[in-house]
Parts: structure tokens; C-alpha cells; sequence
């Protein structure tokens, strides 16, 4: 791949093998992000986990202290009242089989998915559509639930969904370039504490492996491992 003279710039500025600690990683992070649109700060945290066992599986939510910087778009699939009490708490689309007609028809123009446990005996059999988008609904990250209105607060408020991946990596967005570099640095801590306090305990040696930040169109910038493996 040919880089760019803009890409050579940024990709100078980090050092490939050097960890940086968490505060020098985001302000590295900030200088090496050109482009010419707000772009989105990724966080990618390597486990020492087999994710193919099921006890040491790594999923769940994390409330960042400042949001992501994004307007997160919520779709609650609920019968009545709880229909209402979704739209009151400023659910983006509510309603059931409608949706589920949309959803079947291939519309998923929204970023989390909620649901009531009695819907998800129809909403299951659409897995297939919403599974691959990372999009189904379940208890494990908050999103199965009966108390919709607290969901969809605490969704719009920055609280994200993860799991590891196949290769035992986690990757979520943490915030926005345009973002001061303390609240960057504040949602990267609480996001790596919320992961260190869900080691699994049949999980053994080094759980931290390895934490990367990048931008959008940034490169990677490594990260201390200690630091990141001393937060809880």
C-alpha cells in the first residue's frame, strides 16, 4: 500500500515498538489524527483467554464516565406499556411486529437493539439477520430486559456492549478525537478496569496481552501493559 504524505507524517510520530503510557498514548493519539472529519478513538485489548471455552468467554457492557462522542441510535421491541416507557426515556424506534417486518426485510438502521424477554421468542428467529451485525439482544450486556427505560438511558449515556473475538481480542470505540485529552484518557482507564474486573478465573497467565489505540485513519499506537493490566 502506497501511504499517503500524510500518512508517512503521522505514522512517523509513533514509535512501532514503543509501549506508551496510557496519557502519552492519547496525546500521541490526538497529533497523529489528520483527517478532516471527527474521527472515532478505537481501543483493541488482546486476552490471554480461549475464547473457544466457554468459561473463559469475555462479554459484557462498560459504562465509559464520558460517553462515545455519538448519538447512539436504539431500537426497543416491546409490547404495551412497556412500549411507552421506552419512548418516554427517548428511544430512537419502538414497536414490535412492524419491526420485526422491517428487521426481516433487512432494515438495521440503528446501533443497539433492546428487547423485553417476552418478545425474544420472535425476535430469536431473526438471529440470523441481527447476529452477524452484533445487533441481537442479550442479558449478559443489558439489552434483554423488562426495565427498558434504564436501558435506553444508559445506552444513550455511553454504555457500550463487547466480547472477545475469535483471535481473544476485544475492540470497542472509547470516545471521539475531538474529545479533551483527560476525558479520553478517563474513558480508556474505565474501560480497561471493567475488563480487568471480568477476568475469568479459568483463565491463567498473563491476561493483558497487549492494548492498541488508534483513530480512524490513524496507525496503532501500543500501550503499557502494566499500566493497563494494574487498573481496576
Amino acid at each position: 500500500m502506497k501511504l499517503t504524505k500524510r500518512m508517512k507524517e503521522t505514522t512517523s510520530l509513533v514509535e512501532r515498538q514503543k509501549e506508551y503510557s496510557i496519557t502519552e498514548g492519547v496525546s500521541l493519539l490526538k497529533q497523529t489524527a489528520k483527517a478532516k472529519f471527527n474521527e472515532s478513538v478505537d481501543i483493541a485489548v488482546r486476552l490471554g483467554v480461549d475464547p473457544k471455552k466457554s468459561d473463559q468467554m469475555v462479554r459484557g457492557t462498560a459504562s465509559l464516565p464520558n460517553g462515545i462522542g455519538k448519538d447512539v441510535r436504539v431500537l426497543v421491541v416491546a409490547r404495551s406499556p412497556k412500549d411507552q416507557e421506552a419512548r418516554d426515556a427517548g428511544a430512537d424506534h419502538v414497536g414490535f411486529e412492524d419491526y420485526l417486518e422491517k428487521i426481516q426485510n433487512g432494515w438495521a438502521d440503528v446501533d443497539v437493539v433492546i428487547a423485553t424477554p417476552d418478545v425474544m421468542g420472535e425476535l430469536g428467529k431473526l438471529g440470523k439477520i441481527l447476529g452477524p451485525r452484533g445487533l441481537m439482544p442479550n442479558p449478559k450486556s443489558g439489552t434483554v430486559t423488562m426495565d427498558v427505560g434504564q436501558a435506553v438511558q444508559e445506552v444513550k449515556a455511553g454504555k457500550i456492549s463487547f466480547r472477545v473475538d475469535k483471535a481473544g481480542i476485544v475492540h470497542a470505540m472509547v470516545g471521539k478525537v475531538d474529545f479533551t485529552a483527560d476525558k479520553l484518557v478517563e474513558n480508556v482507564q474505565s474501560f480497561i478496569a471493567t475488563l480487568n474486573r471480568m477476568k475469568p478465573t479459568a483463565a491463567k497467565g498473563v491476561y493483558i496481552k497487549g492494548v492498541t489505540l488508534s483513530t480512524t485513519m490513524g496507525p496503532g499506537i501500543r500501550i503499557d501493559k502494566s499500566e493497563a493490566a494494574a487498573l481496576h
